[in-house]
């Protein structure tokens, strides 16, 4: 047990009040530790923005669900009249429920950008594997935390969307059509369907949520962070043992934070208060009629966050299967005369493999398994990126006209994941498909290439 520390007898009374909280409760501790006293690098830019504002924004989510719940209901029969209640009757409901609805794609925004910011500074590299991985679970966890929030107005596009999707699953070999079942709580999406979405949406989730946060941070603080250099500033130290390119998070990078903060929260606000549906594509228009299960709207796409997959999904055709066929069977030749050793059999056998498996099963199953695997692959970026440095400063110069393809093609797709179905669209969306599965999957060859420029012994930082 640890010796209770006394205050001073004529101390104010806010440190008798802290010191009487930390004989019970590590509070002060916690403080120094994750902010006074956590030493993170002195050149941090305005990508640095964006973790916290993503956690600023999973509080917002947080209370105005709270306040969201107090006066919805999820039964199929008046779910959607319960929205309407809020955002006509309930006072100021209109207000939180438009934070809310902004506030989805405003999360969505921030942790892509937070994601990019860590993809081109190399924030996976050793020693931050870990923080990666609970990143992308973060990442995971937000997207169904999305897909089931999304059905709760049980609008058109809310119910026709669940719909679409969870026939997805239906389409995965031998379980599909009973893990469908599973989600769904009936042969249809109902009732059921809506109070378990509900369920998760509301308590499990975010308590899965909160806990990855939570782990995130934990996992960072004990590595440290990142910087645009992508040096570790612990190498270099003072006599006191404080990094010697390092200054306190608290008070440097909390006023560094509340800018991007007050810049942030005029632009939510603006969208909120001029427009909140964001031409319909923060709030669908048919989401405002109540869903019909009757009537099958003219083209039903998800929200914009998910249409980059989405788009990947729908460029898995036959005629996608067959080339990808092609590609393996070329590989596999390729590798009989090239390939030395072990690999010169293993190669071209592993070839057939998957080139009986992509011919086994439809081209909608491969559809989810694109889809699905255009995430899971960010989970093994660390181990994909062979670059002898971290940041893309220091890096070959065409690396950045290759990370640039790569967002152009990302935008393209969710683009066209919003857009109805063409010829010339899943022609575009098929190379989009291929390019960014090429981007990782390539990425321990390219990442090699070049000569990279000299990584500075100390980091650079100019006020």
């Amino acid at each position: 047990m640890a010796e209770f520390k006394e205050a001073p007898a004529n101390a104010p009374l806010g440190v008798k009040f802290m010191t009487w909280v930390d004989n019970r409760f590590p509070a002060t501790k916690m403080f120094n530790e994750h902010a006074a006293e956590y030493y993170a690098p002195k050149n941090f830019n305005f990508w640095y923005f964006f973790g916290s504002l993503a956690m600023l924004v999973l509080v917002l989510q947080i209370v105005t669900g709270i306040f969201l719940v107090m006066n919805y209901k999820p039964d199929a029969a008046v779910a959607f009249a319960s929205v309407e209640y809020i955002m006509r009757d309930v006072p100021w409901g209109w207000l939180v429920r438009y934070m809310h609805s902004t506030g989805a794609s405003a999360f969505f925004i921030v942790v892509y950008l937070h994601m990019f910011r860590g993809l081109i500074y190399g924030s996976y590299r050793k020693p931050r594997e870990l923080v990666w991985i609970f990143g992308c679970l973060i990442f995971l966890c937000l997207m169904a935390e999305a897909f089931m929030g999304y059905l709760l107005p049980w609008g058109q596009m809310s119910y026709w969307g669940a719909q679409v999707i969870i026939n997805l699953f239906a389409a995965i070999p031998f379980v599909g059509p009973d893990l469908a079942i599973l989600i769904r709580g009936d042969y249809v999406v109902g009732d059921a369907t809506l109070n378990r979405f509900f369920s998760f949406h509301v308590i499990a989730l975010p308590l899965v949520l909160l806990g990855l946060v939570v782990a995130h941070i934990i996992a960072l603080h004990e590595v440290g962070s990142n910087n645009p250099d992508g040096i570790e500033i612990k190498a270099k130290k003072d006599a006191q043992g404080r990094p010697l390119d390092g200054i306190p998070f608290h008070p440097y990078y909390t006023v560094h934070d509340i800018l991007g903060v007050a810049v942030f929260l005029m632009i939510f606000t603006a969208i909120i208060f001029f427009a909140p549906e964001f031409g319909g594509y923060f709030l669908e228009f048919n989401n405002f009629i109540p869903a019909d299960p009757l009537k099958t709207p003219a083209h039903i796409a998800p929200v914009w966050y998910f249409t980059p997959f989405y788009s990947m999904l729908r460029a898995t055709t036959d005629f996608m299967v067959n080339i990808l066929a092609v590609i393996l069977a070329v590989a596999g030749v390729l590798s009989l005369l090239v390939a030395k050793g072990r690999m010169k059999l293993i190669a071209p056998i592993g070839a057939i493999v998957l080139i009986a498996l992509l011919k086994t099963f439809d081209a909608k199953f491969w559809g989810v398994v694109v889809m699905g695997g255009a995430v899971i692959i960010l989970f093994f970026l660390p181990w994909l990126d062979n670059s002898p440095v971290k940041s893309i400063r220091y890096r070959p110069s065409w690396h950045k006209y290759l990370y640039g393809v790569f967002v152009i093609f990302f935008a393209i797709l969710g683009y066209l994941g919003i857009q109805p179905p063409s010829p010339t669209g899943e022609l575009v969306s098929q190379i989009g498909t291929l390019v960014y599965f090429g981007f990782f999957l390539l990425m321990p060859w390219w990442s090699q290439l070049g000569t990279p420029k000299p990584v500075p012994d100390r980091v650079t930082f100019a006020h």
